[in-house]
């Protein structure tokens, strides 16, 4: 299982990379992983706004469907729309497969997350 470090992880298994106010959010190798093959994306809406853990989308696989959260608050600003046509790169790559960007509304939201250490810990 690959864990990046420089992230920061929610308890629901997706990634966060931050750059300034910008947050890019993706799932995990391990929720890929346990998903399976990876069939569908629903992507949020642009401009949406929305609070820490709301689900924003979807991923279905072959064996499941499951709700993507947002681990932080804040506006959509973003979102990859390669995963329209290409879902199955989540399984390929989840790092580069990310799902969407937010504008973040609450910085110390992040201090709730894990590091890759204690994610590490956390999927043990």
């Amino acid at each position: 299982m690959k864990i990046v470090e420089g992230l920061f992880y929610s308890n629901d298994h997706e990634w966060i990379k931050v750059e300034g106010k910008i947050a890019t959010v993706g799932i995990t190798d391990f929720a890929q992983s346990q998903l399976g093959e990876i069939v569908f994306v629903e992507l949020p809406d642009l401009d949406d706004e929305f609070g820490a853990n709301d689900p924003i989308g979807a991923i279905e696989s072959v064996k499941a469907a499951s709700d993507v959260l947002t681990p932080v608050s804040g506006k959509i600003v973003e979102v990859n729309e390669n995963l329209e046509d290409a879902p199955e790169s989540v399984n390929e790559d989840p790092f580069n497969a990310w799902i969407f960007k937010v504008e973040l509304s609450n910085e110390s939201e992040l201090e709730s997350l894990m590091n890759a250490t204690a994610y590490k810990e956390f999927t043990a």
